[in-house]
């Protein structure tokens, strides 16, 4: 009987050692996948791979092609401001006329026995302006009629911003008799614009048969007619 028993017992052992390896395989196959996983695990595709403009900005200057910050194309170019409108011939490079209220004036006896006197006009505006020849308007309040232009009749003032020009106001001839006193004129440049009142300094003056000039450049001109 204990030479029947002994194969059995061997099969029995064979067939535990079988399944201890099987088992064995099993778990050592487990943790080589385990291992094996993070390393499995592809890197992110860089921005040159997906055709997506990298984060990274360009350290090329202008000249090496890059742009330059804060600028477009139309940076160089610019845009004009724009122009007032120039005389009716255009000759003086589109400067806009002066507007009578847009300059200050002064009016001052220079000579008694003539009754003549200076106007001063200066430019009050932020641009240049120009002062027409033969449109300057000068008027006594209360009596009808302008001054006659004297002196010469041919020639434009442009007036730079807090520039001055000055124009000559004889209010009576010496050989004229009479005349109404005055101590304020009414200006304007031209007639078809509402006229300024201006003190007369150093006045009044005696008003009969009025000349005045047009716009110069210095007091002496204005005063030599």
């Amino acid at each position: 009987m204990a030479h029947a028993l002994r194969p059995r017992r061997t099969a029995a052992a064979l067939a535990a050692l079988s399944l201890g390896t099987l088992l064995l395989t099993a778990c050592g196959g487990g943790d080589a996948d385990e291992g094996t996983g993070p390393a499995a695990t592809s890197a992110a595709p860089s921005p040159a791979d997906t055709g997506k403009p990298s984060a990274t900005p360009s350290t090329a200057g202008p000249g090496d092609g890059g742009s330059t910050a804060g600028s477009s194309p139309d940076d160089s170019e610019g845009t004009p401001p724009p122009s007032k409108a120039g005389s009716d011939d255009d000759q003086d490079g589109g400067v806009g006329m002066c507007e009578t209220h847009d300059m200050a004036y002064t009016v001052t006896v220079a000579s008694k026995p003539t009754h003549h006197a200076l106007l001063t006009a200066v430019n009050k505006g932020g641009a240049p302006c120009l002062l027409a020849v033969n449109e300057l308007v000068i008027t006594i309040p209360g009596l009808d009629g302008a001054a006659e232009h004297a002196g010469p009749t041919d020639t434009d003032r442009i007036v730079e911003p807090g520039g001055r020009a000055y124009a000559g106001i004889q209010f009576s001839r010496g050989d004229d008799a009479g005349g109404k006193s005055a101590d304020k004129v009414e200006v304007a440049l031209t007639a078809a614009e509402t006229p300024a009142t201006v003190p007369v300094g150093d006045g009044p003056v005696t008003v009969n048969d009025m000349l005045v000039t047009s716009f110069f450049t210095t007091a002496e001109d204005a005063l030599s007619y």
